[in-house]
């Protein structure tokens, strides 16, 4: 299966699928690279409408679960909250390849694979 394009409802239904499940979420921003292994167990949104200082975004991805955050190379803590937010643009793209969602915004790329 090649790259498919998706909205955000295909995105959700497709994702809550992972429920109960290991994911995988890497994020590239920049120059800085981060990994986080979350126990999935359900998604939220968030639409904070009234944002405008540029450095929070209007909407967000909280992939909620306990999990851990790679610090070094090999070396994990547990992350300060139970979710991993992904900030949302008006003009971010979902894709799906059939094993991994990719997440492109202005910011940074993000891809989340079932762990196992």
């Amino acid at each position: 299966m090649g790259q498919k394009l998706l909205s955000i409802e295909e995105l959700n239904h497709l994702l809550q699928q992972w429920n109960g499940k290991s994911i995988k979420i890497v994020k590239h921003e920049l120059d800085d690279l981060d990994e986080t292994i979350l126990d999935l167990e359900s998604l939220s949104y968030s639409n904070n409408h009234n944002k405008s200082d540029g450095y929070e975004a209007k909407h967000a991805l909280y992939l909620n679960g306990s999990g851990e955050i790679e610090t070094t190379s090999d070396n994990y803590e547990t992350l300060p909250m139970d979710f991993y937010e992904i900030p949302l643009e008006d003009s971010s793209l979902y894709e799906f390849d059939g094993s991994r969602f990719i997440l492109s915004t202005t910011r940074g790329v993000y891809t989340i694979e079932v762990v196992g």
